[in-house]
């Protein structure tokens, strides 16, 4: 059935709405980070000097090469790790139909109930009874824990959409449960992986309140960290503020760009498949 334009309308307008809600906040930083240095940016409004050394200035001044290579590093030792833990947790739970699986499935739903910030203390000392303060891997390990209940509830609804037909067949064919989870499951749970993958890197990419608590050494902290030297103790500089914080989502942008198609296409399966 074919829907008129009248009919497409208010879609439009909201797609319309949505997107200068994202792109105008964009926009703003953009002319305020060509401003001259020590001025106040209002509004939207093109310079007529645009100050291109802005970024490279705010590139020097926050050493974001060097918290580029920290963060990176973080990434790397949360990202896969996680992955790896939800699915084959997600997959027992879920295809399996291990013992007290609902159980442990509903204690993790309890995590996402918990205030983030209600973690900090107890993470801080036990962290600190582990000798792993001012280290990455201090911090690396809560990131994980942190965000395995989402993962796990993101790849059972995934795991869920999966007719009960595939397991069985494969049972038939003689194949094990870890044979028909890395033949059959983990090839079908593409978008998932992906979109999982890149929410996790947005989580981690964006994380400052534990990073800064659990690391004092600034150049071991992740990419959010660098907004720190723009704002001092009697004075913020707006205009590298707004230089930095472009050159810090720059990577997550492209990342989500080369993602999205995967992040699309997981939400329009859990959409369609309810």
């Amino acid at each position: 059935m074919q829907t008129t334009t009248r009919q497409q309308l208010p879609g439009i307008v909201l797609m319309i709405a949505a997107m200068l809600f994202s792109i105008i906040p964009l926009l703003s930083m953009f002319s305020a980070a060509l401003q001259p240095q020590g001025t106040v940016p209002v509004g939207i409004s093109w310079p007529a000097d645009p100050q291109w050394h802005n970024f490279v200035d705010a590139w020097n001044a926050a050493n974001i090469t060097t918290l580029l290579g920290s963060s990176s590093l973080i990434v790397l030792g949360v990202v896969p790790a996680l992955v790896i833990i939800s699915t084959m947790a997600a997959y027992a739970i879920t295809i399996l139909n291990i013992p007290l699986g609902r159980i442990l499935f509903l204690l993790l739903l309890a995590g996402l109930t918990l205030p983030f910030e209600l973690t900090i203390i107890p993470l801080y000392q036990q962290i600190q009874d582990m000798g792993l303060l001012n280290n990455r891997v201090g911090l690396i390990l809560p990131l994980i824990a942190l965000n395995l209940p989402f993962a796990v509830f993101w790849m059972r609804a995934h795991f869920l959409t999966v007719p009960q037909e595939l397991s069985e067949a494969a049972g038939v064919d003689g194949a094990g449960s870890w044979n028909a989870l890395r033949h059959i499951h983990i090839p079908l749970a593409g978008p998932a992986l992906a979109s999982l993958a890149l929410l996790t890197f947005l989580s981690t990419w964006n994380q400052f309140l534990l990073t800064i608590v659990l690391i004092q050494d600034a150049e071991k902290r992740t990419m959010a960290g660098a907004l720190q030297a723009f704002v001092g103790q009697y004075s913020t500089d707006v205009v590298l503020l707004n230089a930095g914080a472009l050159l810090i989502m720059a990577p997550v942008i492209v990342v989500f760009l080369l993602l999205q198609r995967h992040f699309v296409k997981a939400l329009l399966q859990g959409a369609t498949k309810g």
